[in-house]
Parts: C-alpha cells; structure tokens; sequence
C-alpha cells in the first residue's frame, strides 16, 4: 500500500464520520439550535464533500530506480 493512498484513508474516515455527525445534527436537532441548522449543512457537506474529493485526486506512478552503471 502506498503513503498517498493510506494518507487518503486518514483523510476519508474523519472526513465522513465528522460530516455525518454534522448533517445528522442539523436534521434530528431540536428547536434550540435551530439558529444553528444552516451551519451545520453547512460544515458537514463540506467534511464530506472534502473526504470524498481526496479520493478523487490522482495518484503519481511509483518511481523506479534506474539501475547504475557499473563503469560510471
């Protein structure tokens, strides 16, 4: 597995997790934070929305080593 793609795992997981905590506050929240429910849509579109863009972000080929030559 490479760094970029275990870098983008610890990107997603908090990413979703904390968006749908957001999102799930703003739909099941009571009357008192309904100031608040604008925010919230708000905050947890943009975790998940981030999370589910660093999936998308192309990944580089791996480098290979050029082999030495021996006379150099």
């Amino acid at each position: 597995m490479s760094i970029n793609r275990t870098a983008k795992g610890i990107v997603l997981v908090p990413c979703l997790l904390l968006g749908s905590a957001f999102l799930a506050a703003a739909v099941w929240g009571d009357a008192a934070a309904e100031a608040n429910k604008t925010l919230a849509l708000v905050l947890g579109a943009a975790l998940m929305g981030g999370g589910l863009l660093a999936q998308l972000l192309p990944e580089r080929e791996p480098e290979q080593d050029q082999p030495s030559n021996p006379g150099d």
